[in-house]
Formats: C-alpha cells, structure tokens, sequence
C-alpha cells in the first residue's frame, strides 16, 4: 500500500496527539470541518476507523493506537529537521521524573545545568506516571525500567540499589547485630518485594506476606522520613542519602547493596535526540553521573 497523502497523515497526527478535532484545527489553521474530512479520507483509505467519536470526547481505536506513535514520531523528526537553528537560543526543557530521583539527586543539580545554559529555561515536573510524549509538554523523562519503551530513545543512568537505613536510636534499641535481627523490627513498607530480595542474598527467609501490618508509603522520600522519626526501616538507594548517612541521621548497618534489575533511564522521542537543548541535558547528566559512581 502507498503512503496516504501528506495532508491526512498531518491532520491525524495533531488529532492524535491531541485528541481533539478542535485543538487540532487550532494548531494547523484549519477548521474543524477540513480536519474531519481528512480523517474520513483516511479512513476511507485504510477501510477502519481509526477514532472512536464520542459526545464529549474521542479516543484512538486500536488500529489509531497502532499508527499514531510512528505518525507522531515521524512528524516530531520532521519539525526539527526543518527548525529554525535559532530557535534553541530560548527554550524551555522540561523534565519529568519520579520524585525520588527528582529530590534526591537530580533537583541538587539542575541549578548548575540552568547556569551553564542562562538561555535555556528549565522546568521539572515529578509524576509516578508514565509520560505520554505525543500529548504532554513534556521534552524529556527519567524513567525507571529496563530501558525497553518503544520508540523512545534510552540512555542508561544507573542502576537502582537498595540497602536497610534506620536511625542510629532504632538500631540500639532493637539491638541490631546481624540481618536476621531484621525480621523482629518494624520495616517500612514491608510488602515491597525488593525486601524479599535483600532478604534472600542475605540467606534469609522472608514471608510473602508481613507477618505484622505496618507503614506503606508512596516514594523512597516518605520512607526516608519516617525512618529519620525512628518509625521503622527503610529500604533506600545510599547514593541517594548521603548527607544523612554523613550526618549519622540514619546509619546503614550492613554493607550488602541489592539490585532488582531495573536501572534509571533518560528517554525522549527518537525525533527529538537531535535538539539542541536535549543533547546538552544528555551530556550534562552522564557528566554528573561519571563523577558520582554512587
């Protein structure tokens, strides 16, 4: 089958991206009716609907869903290919990650990022959702996984670790001399299966289900601070504690650091990974990264 005309893939791309017959006759200057048209002819084209049309709303259909992220990608390569080279001198990065890694690590940071690039404005949004580039304002994400989102570019930041970290208070109190000793102390979170795998490397049995209820809590932040108020152990990334664990706040009684295989990750559109201001923040972070080894 041959391409279909450029100006219905357009049409159905800002459609796509937007999902809004309106946003998307905004955008491209034409009205509602010439965009309706083109995704008809579309449809017509391919013999299946490609939006679901509903009162208020539309929604991709499963064969929409099918073509709308090589469409949008194709589309965002082409308006950087044929962007203005000035047009970087302001702009405006914005960034989305998980909080943790946002307050721990990399908010510390991005005032030096800002000042090395005056003309480049920098915004970071914190969200455990995963990000929807064709329809978010978002340039790029930290994500963490295995690196494995298609049609998205990675780049590999490093690996999530995890060790116990509880106050010096709680440790004496409980008397805490071997990770066996773990077992009878309340532990935060304690349904998180990275607890079975610290426990497991460290010859231990643990139960699938906790044997007692206790605190859950949404990000390693929140964990970290109820463990500075001595209500449990927290299971946390040391890279990312290092002011406390210098301080003596919280101490990391065992030296065995676990993996669950996941890693951070920078991810952005493959049409984007030409754009200036992506490919300083690239090179910024793997900079960092390089002179932090955790």
């Amino acid at each position: 089958m041959s391409i279909p005309p450029l100006a219905a893939l357009r049409a159905f791309e800002a459609v796509a991206r937007h999902l809004s017959f309106t946003r998307a006759a905004e955008e491209l200057g034409m009205t509602q009716a010439a965009v309706s048209y083109q995704i008809r002819l579309l449809e017509e084209r391919l013999g299946v609907p490609l939006f679901l049309r509903k009162t208020r709303e539309i929604s991709l259909t499963e064969t929409g869903t099918l073509f709308a992220r090589p469409t949008i990608d194709a589309f965002d390569m082409l308006r950087e290919t044929f962007a203005d080279p000035a047009a970087d001198a302001v702009s405006t990065l914005s960034i989305s990650t998980v909080p943790t890694f946002a307050g721990a690590w990399l908010s510390q940071r991005l005032g030096k990022f800002q000042m090395s690039n005056p003309n480049l404005a920098v915004r970071l949004e914190t969200s455990d959702n995963i990000v929807d580039f064709g329809r978010e304002d978002i340039s790029v994400a930290i994500r963490s996984g295995q690196g494995d989102w298609p049609g998205l570019t990675s780049h590999f930041l490093m690996n999530v670790e995890y060790t116990p970290m509880l106050t010096p208070e709680m440790a004496k109190k409980h008397d805490l001399r071997e990770p066996a000793d773990l077992l009878r102390m309340p532990l935060l979170d304690a349904s998180d299966e990275n607890w079975g795998v610290w426990m497991a490397e460290a010859g231990l049995e643990y139960p699938e289900c906790p044997p007692r209820a206790g605190l859950t809590l949404s990000t390693d932040l929140h964990e970290a601070r109820a463990a500075l108020a001595g209500y449990g152990v927290a299971l946390l990334t040391p890279r990312f504690f290092r002011f406390e664990l210098a301080t003596g706040s919280l101490i990391q009684p065992f030296p065995q650091v676990s993996q669950n295989g996941r890693g951070y990750w920078l991810v952005y559109p493959q049409g984007r990974r030409n754009r200036p201001a992506i490919r300083k923040f690239r090179a910024f972070l793997l900079d960092e990264i390089s002179c932090d080894p955790g």
